[in-house]
């Protein structure tokens, strides 16, 4: 009977427990940081009174929207003032989620300053109209753990950030008017993204005489006006997971100290000045996923280490060098790969009929479309520049997706091997501007989710094959320029072309006329290559997916609300952070 009346007491006591929980009432945010918060709306410009509830009147500012704060403090800790679509989400524990039309301009006031406990800002794209950022803003806060103003209009120099912050820093300044010479940066940043800005001068101040072991592991400098040789100084930067360097004037060889990136997953030298040969120092960085070197003046061999030691490509991008000799049959051992470019160079010799190894290229992936690596915060998505019918496209949110072999405009010689018709998954092959002789592939219809295809300026010879004409998803065709000749297989999709896609041939029926058979015509044009995938889009190079530390808020959030009668909007998706 104790027992029992002992446990019905417990119950009883565990229930007025429960009960009272419910009314506890959650912290409201402190005055003094909503003061701060309404001086630093007084110098902000917002159309269509997007910030109407940043009143006095509205005492609680936790519930502000773009606002979020320390549900145990009170204390400011987060401001989501970024534009993504001209929109901005607000998702916090006081309602449901709310989307305003928002550009923000004018000045940053320096009550800012007054958030000591803020650790994430993002004003990204707004239009704060070339505003020259005051020097308080660099180092208004110790606590800061991402910054993101990117796509904006700020200009300026940029100040060194050595500040020593209580945790680890992500900043984004990319799509600014920023000048001058690159920011020294503290051991506690772990990723930096300064592209498409005006950054001038060697990169040497930024790299070199390291004391410590850096944190960064990513690391954007692409589009801006860098200058000099890339430092032979990278032992210290063993973290790196990403480099984007496209679009500068650097020049001088690869060095050799990248050795030390054994972390390195994805590297973008894209567009530059680079001579020499690909060093046998990047044999080292065996967890490259993507290698871009297109568009520089790099020459030798394609070394034949790199389809034995980088095992884990899945993207290679040697276009528009210098590149002589054989295409190595150690490539073929690159069972990832998706995205094989090696066009515009000088190599010769048959194309491997090992090709048919690359069993990427067989399936086709119809999960996320991103290629995504991750960092200790979170992951960014990778992305790559592909030519497609002459046009330069920037591919992301469906890089996953894309299976191209580009080897156009090299000397390659001999038959097109019967085995490449066994990459069954491929989107994009353009052999054209080659030596290649012989008969099209009987089989090449079995590629049936080909949308692209260019076998022009070849000496290509026979008919073309009627299994061609069951390539349903042919958006793009270009045989001209060869010795083919016989009648163009009858149905539509072939039929659906213009006759510039079979001038230059000994080839009659529709689409060509008597007229057209032998002229000159433009190329032929269509859509995207992709389409009907999700169609390539042009994108920023990375995005962070900044980490909420999983267990911490699951016993910290989930565990008081099994006694609340609500959730609220405790449970929401992190919002994307475009870099």
């Amino acid at each position: 009977m104790d027992f029992v009346a002992t446990t019905l007491f417990l119950m009883l006591l565990c229930s007025n427990m429960f009960c009272n929980c419910k009314g506890i009432s959650e912290p409201t945010c402190i005055g003094t940081e909503r003061s701060a918060l309404l001086r630093f709306k007084q110098d902000l410009k917002h159309s269509s009174n997007m910030l109407a509830d940043w009143t006095p009147g509205n005492q609680d500012c936790c519930k502000w929207v773009g606002v979020f704060c320390d549900t145990a403090t009170g204390h400011v800790t987060e401001l989501h003032l970024g534009s993504s679509n001209d929109t901005i989400a607000s998702a916090g524990a006081h309602g449901s989620s709310r989307r305003l039309n928002l550009k923000l301009g004018g000045e940053l006031n320096p009550a800012l300053q007054d958030l000591k406990s803020l650790s994430y800002l993002d004003l990204s794209n707004n239009d704060f109209n070339q505003t020259q950022i005051p020097h308080w803003f660099w180092n208004f806060t110790s606590n800061l753990q991402y910054l993101n103003i990117s796509w904006n209009r700020f200009q300026g120099k940029v100040p060194d950030f050595l500040t020593n912050y209580h945790a680890s820093l992500v900043l984004d300044l990319s799509f600014n008017n920023f000048t001058g010479s690159l920011p020294r940066i503290s051991s506690n940043v772990t990723a930096l993204d300064l592209s498409n800005n005006g950054f001038s001068g060697s990169m040497s101040q930024f790299l070199c005489h390291k004391k410590h072991m850096m944190k960064l592991e990513v690391l954007s400098l692409g589009a801006n006006l860098l200058s000099g040789q890339i430092p032979d100084c990278w032992e210290k930067w063993g973290s790196l997971v990403a480099i984007e360097l496209c679009d500068n004037n650097l020049s001088g060889k690869i060095p050799g100290s990248m050795e030390a990136l054994t972390s390195l997953q994805s590297l973008h030298l894209r567009n530059n000045n680079l001579v020499g040969e690909i060093p046998g120092s990047l044999s080292n960085c065996t967890e490259l996923l993507t290698l871009d070197l297109s568009a520089n003046h790099l020459s030798g061999q394609i070394p034949p280490w790199m389809g034995q030691r980088l095992s884990k490509l899945i993207i290679i991008s040697l276009g528009s060098n210098m590149f002589h000799g054989r295409i190595p049959s150690q490539i073929c051992g690159l069972t990832s790969l998706q995205i094989l470019d090696l066009s515009h160079n000088n190599l010769s010799a048959n194309i491997p009929s090992c090709i048919n190894n690359l069993t990427a290229m067989i399936t086709r992936n119809e999960s996320n479309g991103r290629i995504s690596y991750k960092t200790s915060k979170g992951c960014f998505f990778d992305n790559i520049a592909l030519t497609m019918k002459g046009v330069v496209f920037d591919y992301s949110s469906t890089l996953k997706l894309i299976r191209l072999v580009d080897l156009s405009d090299n000397n390659l010689s001999g038959e097109i091997p019967e085995e490449m018709t066994g990459l069954i998954g491929l989107l994009s092959l353009n052999l054209s501007r080659n030596h290649l002789v012989g008969k099209i592939p009987g089989n090449i219809g079995a590629m049936n989710t080909l949308e692209c295809v260019d076998l022009s300026e070849n000496r290509l010879s026979g008919e073309i094959p009627e299994s061609m004409s069951r390539l349903t998803f042919l958006s793009y065709l270009n045989l001209s320029y060869n010795n083919l000749s016989g009648k163009i297989p009858s149905g539509t999709q072939l039929q659906s072309f213009s006759s510039s896609s079979f001038v230059g041939n000994s080839l009659y029926g529709p689409p060509l006329t008597n007229a057209s058979t032998g002229s000159k015509a433009a190329a032929p044009i269509s859509d995207n290559v992709g389409e009907n995938v999700v169609a390539g889009t042009k994108v920023n190079w990375f995005v962070i997916c900044l980490e909420c530390g999983f267990w911490f808020g699951f016993v910290c959030v989930a565990f008081p609300l099994l006694f609340t009668d609500k959730w609220d909007s405790c449970v929401f998706s992190i919002r994307s952070l475009i870099f």
